[in-house]
């Protein structure tokens, strides 16, 4: 009677697992989420922010001509769809470029309008507003972790950093060359991922002032995204750069990790292509490494000589797996693959921009989890 039950139960388990591995197994790639019927053609989306799995916002332009600068373009997501973003006040041609926020009721956007003057946008827990930006700057990106807001950009030709104090932005001291990406663990806790005449570069700032590391020194090497896990594991990754080869020959992406000792470059299952992004999992670990223009060498002797590679790496702490975008109809590969995490989920956005018909291009969204 008892190995009946027992061959009775493994049955049914067994026909629960055959019913649900398609279902899960869908789960585990990435997902085509369309974009609101209002955007015009010729839109893109340069980065994306989520607060929650009933919040997030992306940021771009749409209606871009061959010569026209097009509008700002902002996407809120509200737990079912993504909906065109009401900016009431923001009549100026442009785009944004950038956003962040620091909690559900406060955020920041950046970006840029068609004369190259900054504009800068603030979330309130009820609307988005303009506000003014500070004098005399050409932003690039707005970045917010630990309770603080950073701005990176640029004055005169040279590289600023201010820090959002709760009713003004004051200017900070910046490391040598330039600054691409933070991440921000505390006011005297941030990790800066850049690049100088040395190579690519990552800084830290103890709040006092930054010390500076080359990580990469071949030529025309840098860093974009930075990620800090601990005070003995940092990410850095961007492209590591190169020096002749034939015309049109890619550049390969570069990930370093500090392990609180030394730099040291990790091998990555693609040989070409630029990493736009680094984003933790639920606990802070590193979670998803995004490679756009990914490519592999093909078979000895085929031509051209690469073949596509995976636009998503997944790291488990050892080693990577890899993903593909989906194929959508009409549309080519992303151009730019910038990664958004839901806090306390497993779920992570990708937002960007891929190739269109006859030239064009169209803004992309994936949804992973």
């Amino acid at each position: 009677m008892a190995r009946r039950l027992l061959l009775a139960a493994l049955a049914a388990a067994m026909a629960v697992i055959t019913v649900m591995t398609p279902a899960a197994a869908e789960t585990l790639s990435w997902q085509h989420v369309p974009v609101p019927e209002q955007v015009r053609p010729q839109a893109g989306l340069n980065e994306a922010v989520a607060v929650g799995p009933d919040r997030a916002w992306a940021v771009g332009a749409d209606a871009v001509g061959r010569t026209a600068p097009g509008y700002p373009l902002m996407l809120r997501w509200d737990g079912t769809a993504w909906q065109r973003q009401s900016l009431p006040g923001v009549g100026w041609q442009g785009e944004l470029l950038s956003v962040a926020a620091t909690s559900p009721t406060s955020a920041w956007a950046v970006g840029r309008d068609s004369a190259g003057g900054a504009r800068l946008l603030r979330f309130d827990g009820g609307k988005w507003s303009e506000r003014r930006a500070p004098r005399g700057l050409v932003l690039n990106k707005v970045v917010a972790g630990a309770g603080e807001t950073w701005l990176i950009g640029s004055r005169d030709y040279a590289q600023v950093l201010l820090r959002w104090d709760g009713r003004d932005w004051q200017d900070l001291p910046v490391p040598s060359g330039a600054v691409y990406g933070l991440d921000i663990k505390a006011a005297d806790d941030v990790w800066a991922a850049g690049e100088t005449g040395s190579g690519a570069a990552v800084s830290h700032w103890n709040g006092q002032e930054w010390q500076q590391t080359i990580v990469n020194g071949f030529p025309r090497s840098a860093v974009g995204s930075v990620l800090a896990v601990s005070p003995t594991e940092v990410w850095a990754g961007g492209t590591a750069g190169f020096v002749g080869g034939p015309v049109g020959k890619p550049i390969p992406p570069l990930l370093v990790r500090w392990d609180g000792e030394k730099w040291s470059q990790v091998t990555m299952p693609t040989d070409f292509g630029g990493i736009t992004s680094l984003t933790p999992t639920s606990s802070g670990e590193l979670g998803w490494v995004a490679v756009t223009r990914s490519q592999k060498w093909g078979p000895p002797g085929s031509y051209p000589p690469w073949v596509p590679g995976p636009d998503f790496l997944a790291w488990n702490g050892q080693s990577f797996s890899e993903y593909d975008e989906p194929t959508v109809a009409g549309e080519g590969d992303s151009s730019l693959l910038r990664l958004a995490p839901v806090p306390g989920t497993s779920t992570v956005w990708s937002v960007g921009r891929a190739a269109g018909p006859e030239g064009t291009f169209a803004p992309r969204i994936l949804r992973f989890g």
